[in-house]
C-alpha cells in the first residue's frame, strides 16, 4: 500500500540520489584544477591550461543546453547514468593522454616544442569533450525534482540539492589533494581513480534513480501543465511548447541575463579570490586559501539553504524575489569587503568575504528554481540549459575581463566591476518582480 509516509521516504531518496549523482559529475570535473600544478612536469604551461579551460567552460554551457533537450525527451535516470559513464571514460583517456601522444615520455625527450603542442591539443580536446558531456548531469535533476516535490517545497529542496556542488568539490579535494597526490605524486591518478568511482556511481544511479512518483505507483506531485506522453514529446507540438515557454518567454531571458551577472560575481570571487586577497588585503597564501574555503563551504552552503527556506516561507515560493534581496546583500558585502583595510584582523576580513558567498550562492541555486517555475517543468531541461549558456558565458567577464580591468586600471577598478555586476544582476531581476511562482503568466503568452 502506497502511503504518504512511504512517499516522503522516496522523495528524500530521490533528492539524495540526484545530489550524489551530480556530486560525482563534480568529482570528474574539478579534478583538473587539483592536478594542474603537476601537469607542468610534462610540458603543459599555465597559459595553455587556461586557454582550454576557458573553451571548456563555454562548451559546458552549450552542453548543458543541448543535453537539457535530451533529458527532457528521455528518461532522466538513463541520461544521468550514461553521462557519468561517458565522462568517466573520457577522464581515463585524459589520464593516459601523454601515453597516447608521447608514449609516456616528456615532450622535451620525444620531440620538443612539436611534441608539447601535440600533447596540449590532445589534452585540450579530450577535456572539452568531457565538459560537453558534463552537461548531462544538470538536466535530469532539474527535470526530476519538480515531479517529486510540490511548488511550495521546491525552492527549499532544490537549495538542498545545490549542496551537491560543494560536496563533489570537497570530495575530489580530499581524494586528490589530501590522498593521491601526497601519496603517489601522480596527476594521472587524479583522473583514473575519480573516473572509477564515478562509473560505479553511474551503476548505482541506474538502480536507485526513479524518474517520477508514477514509476512507483504514487499519484502525480507536480501541478499545472500535465506531462505529455512520448509520442507528443516527439511531435511538432513539443517544439512549439518549448519555443513558447523558453525562447519566446521574456522571463526566461531575464533570468538568463541575471544569471550571467550572478555567475560573474561567483566566478570572480572564486577564480581571483586568492590573488585578490593576497594583493589587496595583505594575506598569506594559507590565509587566503582559508578565506576562499570558508567563502564556498560555509558561506555558500549556508546561503543556499537559508535562501531556499526564505523563498518558501516568506516569498510565496517566488525564487526570483529572494534572489533580488540576495544580490543586494552581495553588493553590500562586496562594498564592505572593499573598504576593509589590509591592516585589519583576519576575522574582520573573513566575515564580509564569507557573506559575499552567503548571498551570491542563494541566487545561484534559486535561479534554477525560477527557471523551472517560469518555463514549467515540462520544458525545465531545455530552459535550464539555455540559462546555463549565459551562466558560463560569464567567464568572459569574470575571467579575461576582470583580469584586464585589474591589470590596466588596478584592483579598485576590479572591485568596482564586481560590485557593478551584483547591482546589475539584482536590477535585471526586478523586471520580473510581479511574476508568479507557477509560470502561469508564461502560459498565457
Amino acid at each position: 500500500m502506497k502511503t504518504s509516509k512511504s512517499l516522503k521516504w522516496w522523495q528524500w531518496e530521490t533528492l539524495l540520489v540526484t545530489m550524489g549523482g551530480y556530486a560525482l559529475y563534480y568529482v570528474i570535473r574539478k579534478n583538473l584544477s587539483i592536478a594542474m600544478p603537476l601537469l607542468g612536469d610534462i610540458g603543459v604551461s599555465k597559459v595553455q591550461l587556461g586557454a582550454f579551460l576557458t573553451c571548456g567552460g563555454i562548451v559546458y554551457g552549450v552542453g548543458r543546453f543541448l543535453n537539457g533537450i535530451v533529458a527532457d525527451r528521455n528518461s532522466a535516470r538513463k541520461v544521468m547514468a550514461i553521462g557519468l559513464f561517458i565522462c568517466s571514460a573520457v577522464n581515463v583517456l585524459f589520464g593516459f593522454s601523454d601515453f597516447i601522444v608521447l608514449g609516456g615520455a616528456a615532450p622535451v625527450v620525444s620531440g620538443g616544442a612539436a611534441a608539447a603542442t601535440a600533447l596540449v591539443w590532445t589534452m585540450g580536446i579530450i577535456w572539452i569533450v568531457n565538459q560537453y558531456f558534463q552537461g548531462m548531469g544538470v538536466g535530469p535533476c532539474i527535470k526530476t525534482l519538480p515531479k517529486w516535490f510540490p511548488p511550495e517545497e521546491l525552492s527549499t529542496k532544490q537549495s538542498i540539492w545545490n549542496l551537491s556542488h560543494s560536496v563533489g568539490a570537497g570530495a575530489v579535494f580530499a581524494l586528490c589533494g589530501w590522498l593521491l597526490i601526497p601519496a603517489f605524486h601522480s596527476w594521472r591518478l587524479c583522473f583514473i581513480v575519480p573516473a572509477a568511482i564515478a562509473a560505479v556511481g553511474g551503476v548505482a544511479v541506474l538502480f536507485l534513480f526513479k524518474d517520477s512518483p508514477e514509476d512507483l505507483g504514487f499519484g502525480g506531485i507536480e501541478k499545472g501543465e500535465p506531462q505529455a506522453d512520448n509520442g507528443a514529446e516527439k511531435s511538432a507540438n513539443y517544439k512549439e511548447y518549448v519555443a513558447r515557454h523558453v525562447f519566446r518567454n521574456p522571463r526566461v531571458w531575464i533570468i538568463a541575463i541575471a544569471d550571467f551577472f550572478v555567475y560573474t560575481v561567483r566566478f570572480a570571487a572564486l577564480d581571483w579570490g586568492i590573488v585578490l586577497l593576497m594583493e589587496t588585503k595583505g594575506l598569506s597564501l594559507a590565509a587566503a586559501t582559508t578565506l576562499c574555503f570558508v567563502f564556498e563551504i560555509v558561506g555558500g552552503n549556508l546561503g543556499m539553504v537559508v535562501a531556499g527556506w526564505a523563498t518558501d516561507c516568506f516569498f510565496g515560493s517566488r525564487a526570483h524575489r529572494t534572489s533580488v534581496f540576495c544580490m543586494a546583500g552581495a553588493a553590500v558585502s562586496i562594498a564592505l569587503f572593499w573598504l576593509v583595510p589590509p591592516s585589519a584582523s583576519l576575522a574582520v576580513k573573513l566575515l564580509p568575504f564569507m557573506m559575499i558567498g552567503f548571498f551570491v550562492y542563494g541566487p545561484q541555486a534559486l535561479l534554477g528554481v525560477a527557471t523551472t517555475q517560469q518555463a514549467t517543468p515540462r520544458a525545465a531541461g531545455v530552459a535550464g540549459g539555455f540559462v546555463g549558456i549565459f551562466s558560463y558565458a560569464s567567464t568572459i567577464l569574470s575571467g579575461i575581463g576582470f583580469g584586464f580591468v585589474a591589470q590596466k586600471w588596478g584592483w579598485n577598478a576590479a572591485y568596482a566591476t564586481i560590485l557593478a555586476a551584483a547591482l546589475v544582476g539584482g536590477g535585471v531581476l526586478m523586471l520580473m518582480w510581479r511574476a508568479t511562482a507557477t509560470g502561469d503568466s508564461a502560459k498565457a503568452q
